[in-house]
């Protein structure tokens, strides 16, 4: 099910095969060439034994600790190790150095993540570290969270509070308004014309700016294109 305005449901996993650097290759969001994006193929000898050695200097942390476009390949390469050797315990061993269990899984989620959260964090907007917490919980849960981390510039500390309480059986929600914040609130700008529409129909319909827009977005992803 591809992610678009067509769905009513958007996708929370995902889509594209396990390794193929669709956000690291994309060179107006990582700066990389396509070429220079390397694929781990999970099904491929040379390949997985490439992940393996990626995962170990991965978890090591010997170089581009800060670098996102680095953090992606590796979360990259775990999935695919694990694609490849048939679990985590194994991929682990295969790896070698510092790649725990843990530590694989962590990663491989962040590597599950829709593509239109894994673009947040290879433009830096959401940190990789962010992004381990928002992988910790599935559903539409995880969008939420993820764009409430970028509505209201969340901490790492912040949005890890928030995934415990939602796996713990609470509502993004609810978790959001235990740390102050709530959820589907945003701060935007509009152009001048459409501001001053916004403003004259929400005053015609006795509804807030808010109401009006949420209708206009609704009908807009319920039409189509």
């Amino acid at each position: 099910m591809p992610e678009g305005p067509d769905n009513d449901v958007p996708s929370t996993d995902r889509e594209s095969p396990v390794g193929k650097p669709v956000i690291r290759g994309d060179p107006a969001l990582t700066g990389q060439r396509p070429e220079e994006a390397i694929e781990f193929d999970p099904d491929d000898p040379e390949s997985l034994e490439l992940a393996a050695r990626t995962v170990e200097k991965f978890s090591e942390n010997t170089a581009g600790a800060d670098d996102n476009v680095f953090i992606l390949r590796g979360a990259a390469a775990c999935a695919a190790l694990v694609r490849g050797e048939g679990s985590y315990k194994a991929a682990a061993e295969r790896a070698g150095g510092e790649a725990s269990v843990s530590f694989i899984r962590k990663w491989s989620r962040v590597h599950d993540l829709p593509r239109s959260v894994r673009i947040h964090v290879a433009k830096g907007e959401i940190a990789p570290t962010a992004a381990k917490h928002i992988a910790r919980v599935s559903g539409e849960s995880r969008l939420l969270l993820a764009w409430a981390a970028l509505d209201h510039d969340l901490t790492v500390r912040q949005i890890r509070s928030v995934a415990s309480s939602v796996n713990d059986g609470a509502s993004v929600d609810a978790a959001l308004a235990r740390n102050g914040y709530a959820l589907g609130e945003m701060r935007t700008q509009l152009g001048r014309d459409a501001y001053c529409r916004l403003r004259r129909q929400a005053a015609l319909d006795g509804a807030s700016p808010g109401e009006v827009i949420s209708e206009a977005i609704e009908s807009y992803f319920d039409d189509g294109p």
